[in-house]
């Protein structure tokens, strides 16, 4: 199977293509620039590995959590490339997508939601496949719950807030369109892909600002 993956959930703008396992990816700190460097990337994916976007059989993005933006900008790229071509689309929990970068099989997963929020969940690696133990969650910094036992804090979250108590923090860990894709994997060929139409982002949190009243306040 040869499928596309996105990840602009944060500052990071990543892109990933799959062939047949293998898996090539780009990613840049696009700041705000995700939607002018997303398909860009993906047009040098597909050229250096001699392919169009024809020949791809699905396409993969982070769902979230993470920036609206963002993530309106990668469910968008998928739904456009998938729409005109019938293919399957696959959403992947950004939150996962850290874990899965991180290397460690026991992950607290924190990223900045802004607002003096972030979104969190704890993750531990069994069979191959990522389990919830805490469930994803937007919370203040000080209401986090951690899980008993090792674990490795991994995430911006950690960059903006400190280590919030724990011993083993990883900040710069951030979700990747390459772990989108190593977890996209067998999702697809076990035939996990929705119509593109029902593709959509996990925003947990629909508060994207302060009003100016909730400003002044603070």
């Amino acid at each position: 199977m040869n499928f596309a993956a996105f990840e602009t959930s944060t500052e990071w703008c990543s892109v990933a293509l799959s062939l047949e396992g293998e898996i090539r990816a780009l990613e840049e700190r696009a700041g705000n620039r995700h939607s002018e460097l997303a398909l860009p990337m993906l047009e040098t994916l597909l050229k250096a590995a001699g392919l169009t976007p024809e020949r791809l059989d699905a396409v993969a993005f982070g769902a979230g959590p993470g920036s609206f933006t963002g993530l309106r900008i990668a469910c968008g790229l998928a739904q456009g490339i998938a729409l005109g071509r019938g293919l399957p689309v696959l959403g992947v929990s950004s939150l996962e997508a850290v874990a899965e970068e991180s290397g460690a099989a026991r992950v607290l997963a924190c990223l900045d939601a802004r607002m003096r929020e972030v979104y969190y969940s704890a993750l531990e690696k069994t069979g191959g496949r990522w389990r919830e133990v805490v469930p994803v969650q937007c919370v203040p910094p000080g209401s986090i719950v951690f899980p008993h036992g090792d674990w490795v804090g991994c995430g911006n979250g950690f960059a903006v807030y400190g280590s919030m108590g724990m011993k083993n923090v990883k900040p710069e860990i951030h979700p990747s369109a390459l772990a989108v894709a190593r977890l996209a994997a067998p999702r697809l060929a076990a035939g996990e892909g929705v119509d593109a139409a029902l593709a959509a982002p996990v925003y947990v949190r629909d508060k994207v600002a302060f009003t100016e009243a909730e400003l002044k306040a603070r």
